[in-house]
């Protein structure tokens, strides 16, 4: 049974995080080593602490997926948690220093932006351990385990899902700020959607995005929902009928745009990133497609587990559709409107890329 087919029988998983680097060049694609059940001799004594970025801890994406392994690696582990939220950019340095002050056997930080604070600090504190969610560094840091994500692979799914079941032939995406773990998304799905038109000789159009030039919409930050929802509706009045925000909390403001158009009468639709939206941003449960999913509270959990037990490692922990670290979520109450057939494809599509048969490719991948 493939791991989509599997992960639509279970119904849900936790979402995760993204890809990125000032410098991708990788190495290393296993599955994160399994959480514990029960607690860690010594466990007790461990403290793991968080940073987030400006987003929050309640992003309803990155942040909050992160977050929640954290706590759930408190409660199967028994160690002591320790988090502090960044409001500015200006906030990620000091929250850092912190939480080294206060002790953190482990600091976890979570987003692109904090990549230069989070070396910052493990240089000038060696002896202290520190992970970071969608970011990796060239050369890397000994004190600093990367989680990143090869996103594009499960967002090719979504963009030939969205192919295969928009009804006005053109869909759209936009980011947040121009970053690479913001744009594998955008890739990924441009090439879902132009490898449908290939199969089956049709021409559905994307707003928002053109992967060669690299070049699309975006609202310039991760938390003006007015502005995200202002693109939407561009989108819906060039005919669009999908849209796939990939911009943390601003892609609520995307939702509040189309949910206004489902309540006129049009047969619109959502694609949520990180998490598995349906979960986490239930406002949006009758128009979500589907998700781009990262499974950052397992990759999180599994890496404290990791470090509760004397085998902290820098190797970058790179989620694949293989190791089931990204993944394209259930359709949930949308279920009945992706047709059997489609599915198959999708089920045969994911087969072929863990098989290496179909190659998906972004210039913000993850480099083996």
């Amino acid at each position: 049974m493939s791991s989509l087919r599997a992960h639509l029988k279970r119904g849900s998983v936790a979402g995760l995080a993204t890809v990125g680097a000032t410098a991708l060049v990788l190495a290393g694609c296993g599955a994160p080593p399994e959480a514990g059940s029960g607690p860690t001799a010594g466990a007790s004594d461990y403290t793991g602490c968080i940073v987030s970025d400006s987003g929050g801890f309640d992003d309803q994406s990155f942040n909050q997926s992160s977050y929640e392994g954290l706590k759930k690696a408190e409660a199967d582990l028994g160690i002591k948690v320790n988090q502090v939220e960044s409001k500015t950019n200006n906030d990620f340095e000091p929250n850092l220093r912190a939480m080294v002050t206060a002790g953190c056997d482990l600091t976890l930080t979570i987003g692109f932006l904090l990549g230069d604070a989070t070396k910052k600090q493990a240089e000038a504190n060696p002896d202290s351990h520190f992970a970071i969610v969608d970011y990796s560094y060239n050369p890397p840091i000994s004190n600093v385990k990367p989680i990143i994500y090869d996103t594009a692979q499960a967002a090719f799914l979504a963009g030939y899902l969205a192919a295969g079941t928009t009804k006005t032939g053109t869909v759209a995406t936009f980011g947040g700020i121009k970053l690479p773990t913001v744009t594998i998304f955008m890739d990924g799905y441009a090439d879902g959607i132009k490898y449908y038109n290939e199969q089956k000789g049709k021409d559905v159009k994307l707003l928002g995005w053109n992967k060669e030039a690299q070049d699309g919409s975006f609202t310039g930050d991760f938390e003006k929902q007015d502005v995200g929802k202002q693109l939407t509706q561009n989108f819906l009045d060039q005919g669009a009928d999908i849209v796939m925000p990939v911009a943390g909390p601003v892609g609520k403001g995307a939702g509040s745009a189309l949910k206004e158009a489902k309540a006129a009468g049009k047969d619109v639709k959502l694609i949520w990133v990180d998490s598995d939206g349906y979960l986490t941003a239930p406002d949006y449960k009758d128009i979500m497609l589907s998700s781009v999913m990262k499974t950052m509270g397992e990759a999180v959990e599994a890496v404290v587990k990791d470090d509760t037990e004397g085998k902290f490692s820098n190797e970058p922990y790179v989620g694949t559709l293989a190791n089931e670290g990204v993944q394209l979520a259930p359709f949930h109450d949308l279920d009945s409107q992706v047709p059997a057939d489609l599915k198959a494809e999708l089920e045969q599509i994911e087969k072929d890329i863990i098989d290496g048969k179909l190659k998906v490719e972004s210039a913000a991948s993850p480099k083996a």
